[in-house]
């Protein structure tokens, strides 16, 4: 009976060391199970967080290439408010930039895409640097051809100034040229003569005793004046409005004028004497009035009186 209890005293105690060595093998494996779903939770959650990591530096990356691409459209908008002769190239690459802005905002955002959207930014920006180089090397010669249009203009103003100046001293010369070149007429003076059988010229102031008109005057020396010959029209108008002598009309412009006679002058810029005789049937008493013209221009007059 005692071995009996002794055997199954260590019977129980076998079987109780088997069951601790399942109890902790059990207890390994979900100690082991439970370290794995930890570390599997843990690689899920850096998994998470990487990805949403990632999602914010792309959605950052598509915001800045956006950025970048409206400041390159910017500088486009710039050069072309400038209006020189590259406008239609510089607006032709800006809505280049304007459809890759739309094309940006509508993609997803991916790597991928964001990768070519940075390459065609790059090359745009190349573009853009060369063509705004050019822009304001073209705008720098215009506002140099500015200047010296400018220069120009104002050197021209000076010089018409100047020239209308010569030109109204020119005139002013002439003016005093053409005054100082006219001939003066002196001492002119008129009587009326009888003329004997023997040709003897007597004065008279009777009307009735009067054969001739003798009219006198002198032409002052002028060394500015031209020489050669000189013709002046004599008019007489006797008492009752008449001209007398040749009766003669002739047009100066928009005047006309009726004469007496014309005195031909060989004048050589030295004083000369002219003296023309008027003939006449019945002259009639009362005043007579003598003009001489040169040309249109009334440039002496007197007048007497017969009785």
């Amino acid at each position: 009976m005692l071995k009996f209890t002794i055997t199954l005293f260590k019977f129980n105690k076998m079987e109780n060391q088997n069951n601790n060595s399942k109890l902790k093998a059990i207890i390994l494996v979900l100690s082991l199970l439970l370290l794995a779903s930890l570390a599997y939770m843990f690689k899920l959650s850096s998994d998470n967080k990487k990805s949403e990591t990632e999602n914010v530096n792309l959605v950052t990356e598509k915001e800045a290439a956006l950025n970048d691409f409206a400041q390159l459209k910017a500088t486009y908008d710039a050069a072309i408010a400038e209006n020189t002769s590259m406008s239609e190239e510089l607006i032709a690459e800006r809505d280049k930039v304007v459809k890759l802005m739309d094309e940006l905002k509508a993609s997803k955002g991916d790597v991928a895409s964001l990768r070519k959207f940075r390459d065609q930014y790059r090359s745009l920006e190349s573009k853009m640097n060369e063509l705004v180089r050019e822009n304001d090397a073209l705008k720098k010669m215009n506002q140099d051809l500015t200047t010296q249009i400018d220069s120009t203009t104002t050197i021209l103003v000076e010089a018409k100034e100047y020239n209308q100046v010569l030109v109204g001293q020119n005139e002013e010369l002439s003016k005093t040229v053409e005054v100082a070149s006219k001939l003066s007429i002196l001492n002119l003076k008129t009587g009326a003569y009888k003329v004997r059988s023997s040709g003897k010229e007597v004065e008279t102031e009777r009307a009735g005793r009067a054969d001739i008109l003798k009219i006198s005057f002198t032409i002052a020396e002028n060394k500015v004046a031209k020489s050669g010959d000189k013709q002046y029209y004599v008019q007489v108008i006797d008492s009752k409005s008449n001209v007398l002598g040749e009766k003669k009309t002739v047009e100066f412009g928009e005047k006309s004028l009726t004469y007496s006679f014309i005195s031909t002058v060989s004048y050589k810029n030295d004083t000369v004497s002219v003296t023309e005789n008027l003939p006449g049937e019945s002259f009639e008493k009362g005043t007579y009035f003598v003009n001489i013209f040169d040309k249109g221009e009334l440039v002496g007059k007197t007048s007497f009186t017969l009785k």
